[in-house]
């Protein structure tokens, strides 16, 4: 059985839409990352999307502003993208250590 995980802070429907379009935009450049990849055609596929995703994450941007959310409470959307495991997703998206000399 999975441990339980703490339950995600009170958001709006738009800074939800902004974690979501954030998170998906990190897992489509962690499959593009030339320093962790194997093959073109998944990284090919993955930069295909991201524009799309961009455009998601651009247009909760947009909504928030319009509706006045003017400030991005940093504190409550990175304990959400910690409870959706935006720690693990975004490592993907580093270069990482060097294996040897």
């Amino acid at each position: 059985m999975l441990p339980e995980l703490p339950p995600l802070p009170a958001l709006t429907r738009a800074e939800g839409e902004l974690v979501d379009a954030y998170l998906a935009v990190l897992d489509l450049l962690g499959r593009i990352n030339p320093a962790r990849v194997e093959h073109t055609y998944g990284g090919l596929r993955a930069a295909q999307a991201l524009v799309a995703r961009a455009t998601e994450l651009r247009d909760a941007l947009a909504l928030m502003h319009q509706r006045g959310e003017n400030e991005v409470h940093a504190p409550t959307l990175a304990r959400a993208l910690r409870v959706l495991d935006g720690e693990r997703r975004a490592a993907r998206v580093t270069v990482p250590p060097p294996t040897g000399p």
